[in-house]
């Protein structure tokens, strides 16, 4: 008798599946990991990194690894009419964004307030609290088309209130009040919005803030991924909270 042939298998559904997330910050670090996990629960992942190069690898591991194909967007957000323009492509293509995952940003400089220099203060402001609102200001319609909305920024406590810490400290005590802002104005509607304070990580931003650190001793950016599929979910009720994963 022959052999029956096999049953077409289907691949397992994910928390994520079906859903289109657009992660940035996604060459390296804390966004290289929440794409690869966010691709892993089957997100089709809209992945934003300055570098070509940088987006080419997570592509070919999210693919190594059987995950959605990405869709690859090679910009600097700090070119700020670009957001805009990702926007109106995103509408055209998807109709929708269920998925909002801010993990690019800059540590600035650790220098005594008065030594800081004015070009420095501008910079990192504009990319760890203007980038973020101009995402809001973007994707705020597509987010609302979704029937699950979720908006995700990284915050970071390290520095909170420490000397040389201030420029970092202030803008992102700014994306925290403007987050808990916004999650308070879609209160009422299917968007969510949190924010994730993931602690000491080992990255190259740690790494430039802490020279002298042993990496080794300091958890993988891997380890604090799943948080940030739970917040996606649509499932996840939660709203204008801070999260602080345990590595």
């Amino acid at each position: 008798m022959p052999d029956r042939p096999a049953p077409d298998r289907q691949p397992a559904r994910g928390r994520l599946t079906d859903r289109v997330a657009l992660i940035t910050g996604t060459s390296r670090g804390l966004g290289r990991a929440v794409a690869l996990r966010c691709a892993a629960e089957g997100a089709h992942c809209v992945l934003i990194a300055r570098t070509v190069g940088g987006l080419e690898e997570v592509d070919d591991e999210i693919r190594a690894a059987g995950g959605p194909r990405p869709t690859l967007v090679a910009m600097d957000l700090a070119e700020l009419e670009k957001i805009d323009q990702l926007g109106a492509a995103l509408h055209e293509r998807f109709g929708r964004l269920d998925v909002l995952i801010s993990c690019a940003g800059a540590l600035g400089s650790l220098s005594p307030l008065g030594h800081l220099a004015p070009g420095v203060w501008e910079e990192t402001l504009r990319l760890n609290l203007t980038v973020n609102y101009r995402l809001l200001r973007s994707f705020d319609p597509l987010l609302r088309r979704s029937a699950a909305g979720r908006a995700i920024f990284v915050t970071c406590e390290v520095g909170r209130d420490k000397a040389y810490w201030g420029l970092q400290s202030a803008s992102k005590a700014a994306l925290e009040a403007m987050v808990k802002a916004y999650a308070a104005e879609v209160e009422k509607f299917t968007v969510k919005a949190n924010l994730v304070a993931p602690g000491p990580l080992r990255t190259a931003l740690r790494a430039t803030a802490f020279p002298g650190e042993d990496p080794m001793t300091v958890a993988p950016p891997e380890s604090v991924a799943d948080c940030f599929v739970e917040l996606a979910a649509s499932d996840c009720l939660r709203n204008g909270e801070i999260l602080r994963p345990k590595a």
